[in-house]
C-alpha cells in the first residue's frame, strides 16, 4: 500500500547494495537520512535524524549502484510504502529490545545533489528518472 508521494534529502547511510530479483530486474537498496533541527520550548537546539529505507528499480537501481556511496547527498521523490499490517512505518525490536520504525520509499526520481566526482558520476543538476514501474513481487522485505 502506497502513502503518496513524498520527497527527501539526506545522505546515505552505508553504500548502495544491488541484487537481482529471479526475472532479472535490478533492485538498489540503501538507507538515507533526514536531518531535522530546530529550537524546543525551553531554548534548546532538538535535533532529530529520520531514516528512509529506499529502493530503487531496473535502470536506476544500475545507476544508484554505480554512482552512490557512502555518505552522498541526494534528492529523492519517491513513494511511500505502508506496512500493510498497521498502515504506518514498519514496526520491528531491535537487537538491544528497543522499538524501531522504519519508513519505506521506492524511488521514483533521484538528484545526485554533490558535486560531480572524478569518475564522472552525474552532476547536482543531473536527474535519474525511475523507468522500472512498481518494485516486483518477487523481492521479499
Amino acid at each position: 500500500m502506497y502513502l503518496g508521494k513524498l520527497p527527501i534529502i539526506g545522505h546515505l547511510g552505508k553504500d548502495p547494495d544491488m541484487r537481482y530479483v529471479p526475472s532479472g530486474k535490478p533492485v538498489t537498496s540503501f538507507n538515507v537520512a533526514v536531518n531535522h533541527q530546530y529550537t524546543g520550548s525551553d531554548g534548546e537546539v532538538v535535533k532529530e535524524t529520520y531514516w528512509f529505507r529506499c529502493s530503487a528499480w531496473g535502470k536506476t537501481a544500475e545507476v544508484c549502484n554505480t554512482y552512490l556511496k557512502k555518505g552522498s547527498k541526494v534528492y529523492i521523490e519517491g513513494l511511500l510504502t505502508a506496512d500493510p499490517a498497521t498502515g504506518g512505518p514498519q514496526i520491528w525490536t531491535a537487537q538491544d529490545g528497543a522499538p524501531r520504525a522504519s519508513f519505506e520509499l521506492t524511488v521514483k526520481t533521484i538528484k545526485f545533489l554533490d558535486s560531480r566526482p572524478a569518475n564522472g558520476a552525474p552532476a547536482a543538476a543531473d536527474q535519474v528518472p525511475a523507468g522500472a514501474g512498481e518494485p516486483d513481487p518477487e523481492i521479499p522485505f
